[in-house]
């Protein structure tokens, strides 16, 4: 029976010089589940990488080395030694890992509680698992779930209220630093779905933005005629950025898209005028050592979560019932997970049973010279019959559990108390082991 297993880093656990080199490009991530489903501890793998976490989730049958693996190959990717990423790495299992998930999925783990981007990323890192073929039944099943779950939490209660997102709270930083915004040239890098966040808010700020993209420029065109901005070409971003009081960046881009040389011959046109810097993306569109050059604001999502958790919205009551909304999903999640197992959990147990018993009339075939045919006969009957007996309680509890929330509980320990998995064989050390009649009888002699 597969685990669930998850594990990755987040702005939890890691800062982001970490985050923005275990991040994962579409490109990247499908590499990514490609390796690891390939790999035979891995059955299932689903990678989600926004611009707060990187996590995966895998459904194995030996968590022990689909963890050690997937760690190698995160720390592959980011270019590092698996030990400088141990440290900010959590893993979690079974339930534990899916109401990771669920809360997730709901922005109940985000920086921002009940933020709207990451039903949305979720959603679109599971499409990719699809496509690439590297789910199955345990991550559909969960996946599905989860963003139910999320839909559920935020239209049933009030953890989305005022609209609160990464980019709203960009806007709200810039206007405190430069006053009102309505005047002042923005050029918003970008055109995926954080660019159009920060357009919205910035519109409700009075702001019109010109938009610059480098692969998607049809979509900066779309997002300059909603927003009553303008659409720029990316070649021209070093002479816009002259004439800009303020620059948002969110692009997708593995490397920086402004570098500390450009900016300081921008910074040089511009005779001490000074130009704030909201860098939204992970990894950094713009160098951090950009922060050094006189004249420049540079702000990053680290210097955005400490403004968020310095000014927190006090959400916590509908945070609390969002809760109880995802445990209600989780259950059923469960309920699922547990009839999954029931028949194939009750056919493995009985076929370990007829196994042991098989074994130890086939280990004192040679003491019983004297017995009749018929006599084996019987002692085999007998033999099954005592197994059969000792795992009828066990059984029927198991089917009557099928679908009930103590059907996770009861496969997973029947699994595991009779090393019914591969990876879990029975223990074969002296206090496990299965001795020959004849010992018995010379024991039961020498007692007496």
């Amino acid at each position: 029976m597969a685990e669930l297993l998850a594990l990755g880093v987040s702005h939890k656990t890691a800062p982001l010089e970490l985050r923005e080199r275990v991040a994962l490009t579409e490109g990247r991530a499908a590499g990514v589940l490609r390796e690891l489903v390939e790999a035979p501890a891995v059955q299932e793998v689903v990678a989600i990488s926004t611009c707060n976490r990187t996590e995966l989730y895998l459904a194995t049958r030996d968590p022990v080395g689909a963890e050690a693996l997937a760690l190698g190959v995160l720390a592959g990717e980011a270019g590092i030694q698996p030990t400088e990423l141990v440290g900010h790495l959590y893993s979690v299992r079974s339930a534990d890992a899916a109401l990771h998930l669920f809360r997730v999925t709901a922005g109940l783990d985000s920086m921002i509680v009940g933020e709207a981007e990451v039903q949305g990323q979720v959603k679109r890192a599971y499409e990719l698992a699809l496509v690439e073929g590297a789910t199955g039944p345990l991550l559909n099943r969960l996946f599905r779930g989860a963003l139910t779950a999320g839909k559920r939490a935020r239209s049933e209660t009030g953890i989305t209220e005022h609209g609160v997102s990464v980019p709203s709270v960009a806007v709200e930083l810039a206007r405190r630093t430069l006053g009102d915004l309505a005047s002042r040239r923005v050029l918003v890098v970008g055109a995926g779905d954080t660019a159009e966040l920060t357009a919205r808010a910035l519109a409700a700020r009075g702001v019109e933005p010109a938009f610059i993209a480098n692969r998607r420029y049809d979509r900066a065109i779309g997002l300059a005629q909603r927003f009553g901005g303008r659409a720029i070409r990316f070649e021209e971003l070093p002479e816009q950025m002259v004439n800009a009081d303020i620059v948002v960046a969110s692009t997708s881009s593995p490397h920086h898209v402004i570098e500390r040389d450009e900016l300081a011959q921008v910074m040089s046109a511009r005779r001490g005028r000074q130009l704030l810097l909201i860098d939204l993306a992970v990894p950094r569109d713009v160098h951090p050592d950009c922060r050094d050059l006189e004249g420049v604001g540079l702000f990053d999502m680290d210097d955005l979560q400490t403004l968020v958790e310095r000014n927190a919205s006090g959400r916590e009551a509908e945070g609390r019932r969002a809760e109880s909304i995802l445990r209600a999903e989780l259950a059923q999640f469960e309920r699922w997970l547990g009839s999954q197992d029931v028949v194939p959990t009750i056919a493995a147990l009985r076929a370990r049973a007829d196994e042991i018993t098989a074994s130890v009339l086939a280990e004192n075939e040679q003491r019983w010279e004297s017995l009749s045919d018929a006599d084996r006969e019987r002692l085999r009957a007998m033999a099954n019959a005592i197994a059969s007996r000792l795992l009828h309680e066990p059984t029927l509890r198991l089917r009557r559990s099928s679908g009930d929330e103590d059907a996770f509980v009861y496969v997973n320990a029947l699994r595991e108390l009779f090393g019914l998995d591969p990876e879990s064989a029975p223990a074969q050390d002296s206090d496990a082991e299965v001795r020959q009649l004849g010992d018995a009888r010379r024991r039961g002699r020498s007692a007496s």
